[in-house]
């Protein structure tokens, strides 16, 4: 019910002014909770309603919530520095998969004017009493581009699919208990329940979950829940133990789905391809307070663990699936998830080395085998750059250029084909040599994010990025093609609940016409480059 008024509540106050000289509705106005934090309650009044606009007025102009000196210390003593302040950065720490981060983290933490505006009510003091949270946010977005095809023209260009539009990109809820990681003397738990609707369902999409509107009938728009996970938090295992289960975001990467957690708009084609979302369980050990392991078992890459051992009928035996039946998705299987993490004492400096989704790589839904690194490093208080390079492989893929091969996949021959997947199916291989059925295939991706922060509202990022898909195998656009790509963009908060995205970038492939088409339609692309202006707003409640 909430979330319905506490976005047009936050507007309503925006039309009347931020200037100041409004007055907050009934509250006590002469009082300055950033000055005096006991003064906080007065000021927010009484109302839900009147306490969330209240909120967004407080907060409007500033670079954090108001300070209560009574708060416990956020972080353990002696531990490495925080990487960034936020904001503007999406993070304090140098983003680590799949844990609650260790030493760092407390519950109800999150700055949420909709956790402020039903403080006062029972149900909010049962949450602030259980640590349990209740938030979310908006995130429209719009983009001008030379491409002209619609809808999907911008892909392979993630996040902005469809070229010269404005789009509701995700409109997402929490409901989450973090535990605390600050404190040594007992075990904590935790959980997150997301859900996510818009455009951006698209780079959540699991095979079987909920994913008859993406395979099925490829809505534009559409929704997904893509964290549903519990964590347990040991702290008497060297310096902190982190189990966490269920499904969650993908280990690797500097960036993720969901909008806050990016420092620009727009992906780098790099994570637009590769491991989105896992379903297993991982062990993330903190050694010492420079060391962390993580292991994990999972059931592949975006797809359930009840495909596991499914069968379906093979409507047409031949010479790549010649039984009666074939798996329902091959690559749903046991799978290996894997990492190592090395924080210097300053906290400038991580290293961080990934492997994901580790199994036979045979042909599968993304059944993506994912080797990386990403290294962080903080030059001083205004300069910091973050950089990943992976490569990626799969096995058994079928091959583009064999006539037999295209036929056994379109008469229903393979797990993907019609009538079991109808629209974005994994994508077959331009093959180098044109009379085997099928190949082993790979790619690789490089791409920095090079960030001056002048000061704690703004930041100013250029990324820079090289993929190479030599069998069209991820992208789907053609064989041997390598893409290029400069974007620049601004992060500018006006508040800490309301942030803009401005960026401009010029994208580019060699060896084929990438752009402009839409491969799920069977539209193929018919530009090299691509030149777009994008933005978008994250609306917090």
């Amino acid at each position: 019910m909430f979330r319905k008024f506490a976005i047009p509540a936050a507007f309503a106050v925006g039309v009347i002014g931020f200037s100041g000289s409004v007055q907050a509705a009934t509250g006590d106005a002469s009082c300055d909770p950033y000055k005096d934090y006991s003064c906080l309650d007065a000021y927010l009044g009484d109302g839900i309603l009147e306490r969330i606009a209240n909120y967004y007025k407080l907060e409007w102009g500033q670079d954090s919530a108001p300070t209560d000196p009574n708060a416990p210390p956020s972080r353990r003593e002696g531990w490495p520095g925080a990487a960034a302040t936020s904001s503007p950065m999406p993070y304090t720490e140098w983003p680590t998969g799949a844990t609650t981060s260790i030493g760092v983290s407390l519950p109800n933490a999150v700055d949420s004017p909709l956790m402020v505006g039903i403080a006062n009510t029972s149900a909010g003091h049962w949450m602030q009493d259980n640590h349990i949270q209740v938030y979310g946010w908006i995130n429209p977005g719009m983009n001008l581009s030379s491409n002209s095809t619609r809808p999907g023209g911008n892909a392979p260009i993630a996040y902005a699919y469809t070229p010269n539009t404005a789009e509701l990109d995700q409109a997402v809820l929490y409901v989450e208990r973090v535990p605390d990681t600050v404190q040594t003397d007992h075990i904590d738990w935790g959980f997150r329940l997301s859900a996510i609707y818009g455009e951006n369902y698209r780079y959540t999409n699991a095979y079987g979950i909920a994913s008859y509107q993406f395979n099925k009938d490829n809505n534009v728009n559409g929704y997904d829940f893509p964290m549903v996970y519990g964590e347990v938090y040991v702290p008497w295992v060297a310096d902190g133990l982190m189990i966490r289960f269920g499904r969650y975001i993908s280990i690797p990467d500097i960036e993720a789905q969901l909008a806050p957690n990016n420092i620009l708009y727009t992906h780098s084609l790099s994570y637009a391809v590769d491991n989105y979302t896992n379903e297993g369980v991982v062990f993330s050990l903190q050694a010492n307070k420079n060391w962390m392991i993580q292991a994990g078992v999972v059931d592949g890459t975006e797809t359930p663990p009840w495909h596991n051992q499914n069968t379906v009928t093979n409507l047409f035996p031949n010479q790549l699936y010649p039984g009666k039946t074939f798996p329902k998705d091959p690559g749903n299987q046991p799978s290996l998830v894997a990492c190592i993490r090395w924080e210097s004492d300053s906290g400038d400096d991580t290293v961080y080395p990934c492997i994901d989704g580790i199994n036979n790589a045979k042909w599968g839904y993304n059944n993506l085998q994912w080797h990386g690194l990403t290294y962080y490093h903080r030059f001083n208080e205004h300069w910091h750059i973050a950089n990943e390079a992976y490569y990626m492989d799969e096995h058994d893929v079928p091959n583009l250029r064999n006539p037999t091969a295209v036929n056994i996949f379109n008469s229903g021959g393979t797990p993907f084909s019609p009538p079991y997947i109808t629209y974005n199916s994994p994508n077959l291989a331009y093959c180098k040599n044109a009379t085997e059925l099928e190949c082993n295939v790979q790619s690789v991706g490089v791409v920095s994010y090079l960030n001056y922060t002048p000061d704690a509202r703004n930041n100013i990022s250029f990324r820079p990025e090289f993929y190479y898909d030599p069998q069209g195998w991820r992208t789907g656009t053609g064989a041997f093609t390598r893409y290029y790509e400069v974007t620049l963009g601004w992060e500018h908060w006006l508040s800490p609940q309301i942030e803009l995205r401005p960026e401009i970038s010029y994208w580019q492939s060699i060896g084929t016409r990438a752009f402009n088409g839409n491969v799920a339609a069977g539209i193929p692309g018919n530009k090299n480059a691509t030149t777009m202006f994008a933005a978008d707003a994250i609306i917090h409640f």
